[in-house]
């Protein structure tokens, strides 16, 4: 990946459990053995990963998923609101188990790819009152917000 949401720089051990606890589920899903290794895979990893890089890693792993099936897993995951899903700086899009239930935002690195949750109840009340105003129901929306982190910014300033 080049900029946005990088995938390698907060990783645990990429050592794949003997037996993967199952995932949590919202709508009834089939558990399929690639289900719980792309479930086990996200669980291990503290930062956004793309698709292709979730897939190098299980792959690393010795998991047999193919790219398709890792995609449609993730869109799942991503539609039952068990992981998050946001688009990096190059609009692609990256998956992150999520730590904070509910909906939120994110701030996110342009440089490193940190991402930090965010609760923003005046953004709420901003969507909600546009939305009125122009006669919009069940609105959604997503704010994720790019700059950089203090690491970053303080790595700049030193150059």
């Amino acid at each position: 990946m080049s900029q946005g949401a990088t995938a390698g720089s907060s990783r645990v051990p990429a050592s794949a459990p003997a037996e993967a606890p199952a995932p949590a589920q919202g709508k009834e899903q089939r558990v399929t053995k690639q289900r719980l290794a792309v479930s086990a895979a996200l669980d291990d990893l503290a930062d956004f990963v793309s698709t292709q890089e979730l897939h190098r890693i299980l792959q690393e792993r010795g998991t047999a998923v193919s790219l398709a099936t890792s995609y449609r897993i993730l869109q799942s995951l991503a539609e039952d609101g068990l992981v998050d899903v946001l688009r990096n700086a190059d609009g692609e899009a990256v998956y992150r188990r999520c730590a904070v239930t509910g909906h939120h935002h994110h701030l996110l690195c342009r440089n490193c790819g940190k991402a930090v949750e965010v609760e923003a109840p005046a953004v709420e009340a901003w969507a909600a009152r546009i939305a009125k105003e122009h006669g919009f129901t069940a609105v959604e929306h997503t704010v994720e917000i790019f700059g950089l982190c203090p690491e970053c910014t303080a790595l700049k300033a030193g150059q």
